[in-house]
């Protein structure tokens, strides 16, 4: 069976862990993905130990070495719902080649990357190939709602002591071009994760019939607060991700480019500034962002609101934390008739090394499938499951080997995502080629800790 026809089998599943969406046939997607995947990859299962940790599938390949540090591979399985199924060119779960194309929910986040990782260990396997050390797949079930199988499949190694040498999760891409106004093709390596917290803001005022409005109501309160925030952006800085980020394009660029970005390198604050103006993904980089996402208040159309409440989304940059955010918000509201309550937050994780073996581990891999394309540390603005394991391993880096040209990426999470059936191929080159060479211990290394090396 070819690849393509493998992920056609996987994107029918519909694997939304959305509680809102779950039904019937999302319950059974999810009992049949398992067996579905045995089929698909019975080598994998043949020789590879699997446990199961919440939703999460974790496969353990023994190495040659048992007392290296383990190399954690991930991906997820589940998806997000396809809301408006009406306007795809294809049905979202119908798995559909048209034109060198497949589509579908999940082929980019995340079944593409997942299935091609599983390939390339099938084929392995089947070439009699044993890693040097073990190499753990870990397919997480509920990492779309920031769900419990992450976290428990990083606890279970902490709390045993085993101390991952490498982690490498979705997040990165290959692309053609990497930000605005730089041309240069990049394979994307997240470094580092934003932090994120939930926040719920009410305003109150009195209530009664609207035909006597106060002054200023819950709603025109509420209303308020959220512009306030809205014109009151954070202040931006460039943390070491971003710098490095820049450092990389600066020696991949020429002409121009290469002098402007030279001349950014040394410059943090006006590179924040510049970055902030651009906006959208740019600004993101370089500041913490609040984003209302969901409004409600009043009970009928002649009632003024007593309360009205809105839900904050807030990605937290390098150097900040929750309680600081906190803070922020409360100041840039100042209303005392305004409440902030924090719903949930998780900090900032550590930014990742690019100087270590594991960087020119992805590296090489990356120069060997995509010549002419340099490997990026980039903050990944977005959560994945890779972020619990900051709190006890040093290396943990965010990449799917699929290309996403042009505007491709913004199809994920939304109408017609894709993929071209050509890329997945080289997709799981990448993966041969980086498991291959996973090197052995260092003389110095130890698969159990002394102590604790979070950052």
């Amino acid at each position: 069976m070819t690849i393509a026809a493998k992920l056609q089998r996987l994107v029918q599943l519909q694997t939304i862990s959305e509680p809102s969406a779950a039904n019937a046939e999302t319950a059974q997607a999810f009992q049949d993905f398992p067996e579905v995947l045995r089929e698909l990859f019975p080598l994998v299962h043949e020789h590879l130990e699997l446990q199961r940790i919440e939703s999460a599938l974790v496969f353990r390949w023994r190495g040659a070495d048992p007392t290296a540090q383990p190399v954690v591979l991930m991906a997820h399985y589940d998806v997000v719902p396809a809301e408006t199924p009406q306007a795809w060119t294809h049905p979202p779960f119908a798995g559909v080649i048209d034109s060198g194309w497949l589509y579908g929910r999940g082929t980019l986040d995340d079944k593409g990357a997942l299935c091609v990782l599983l390939e390339a260990v099938e084929q392995l396997l089947a070439e009699g190939f044993v890693p040097e050390r073990d190499t753990v797949i870990a397919l997480g079930g509920d990492e779309e709602i920031h769900g419990k199988s992450g976290r428990a499949v990083a606890s279970d190694f902490k709390n045993r002591g085993e101390i991952p040498w490498l982690v490498v999760d979705e997040g990165g891409a290959i692309l053609d071009r990497s930000l605005p106004g730089l041309e240069i093709p990049a394979a994307m390596v997240g470094v580092a994760e934003k932090g994120i917290a939930t926040y719920e803001i009410t305003a109150t005022a009195a209530g009664g019939h609207a035909s006597a409005p106060p002054k200023l109501s819950a709603i025109g309160r509420l209303s308020r607060a959220i512009v306030r925030l809205e014109q009151s952006p954070f202040p931006a800085r460039t943390s070491r991700a971003v710098s490095d980020m820049i450092a990389v394009f600066q020696r991949a660029a020429g002409g121009k480019t290469a002098k402007l970005l030279s001349f950014l390198k040394g410059r943090p604050r006006l590179t924040a500034q510049l970055l902030a103006r651009q906006g959208g993904e740019s600004a993101a980089m370089v500041r913490t962002t609040v984003a209302p996402t969901m409004v409600a208040g009043g009970s009928a159309q002649n009632v003024l609101a007593a309360n009205a409440t809105a839900t904050l989304n807030c990605r937290i940059a390098p150097g900040s934390s929750v309680a600081a955010t906190t803070r922020k918000i409360e100041r840039i509201i100042n209303d005392p008739e305004v409440t902030v309550t924090l719903l949930d937050g998780e900090e900032p994780t550590g930014i990742a090394s690019t100087d270590c073996a594991q960087w020119r581990l992805v590296d090489s891999a990356v120069t060997a499938v995509w010549p002419g394309h340099a490997t990026v540390p980039y903050l990944m603005l977005a959560n994945t499951d890779s972020r619990h394991w900051h709190r006890f391993a040093k290396h943990v880096y965010r990449i799917a080997p699929l290309e996403m040209p042009g505007e491709l990426r913004s199809t994920v999470h939304a109408v017609d995502e894709r993929i071209e059936v050509s890329a997945l191929g080289r997709g799981v080159e990448f993966w041969r080629r980086f498991i291959s060479a996973i090197p052995g211990a260092d003389p110095a290394e130890s698969a159990a800790p002394t102590s604790e090396t979070g950052q």
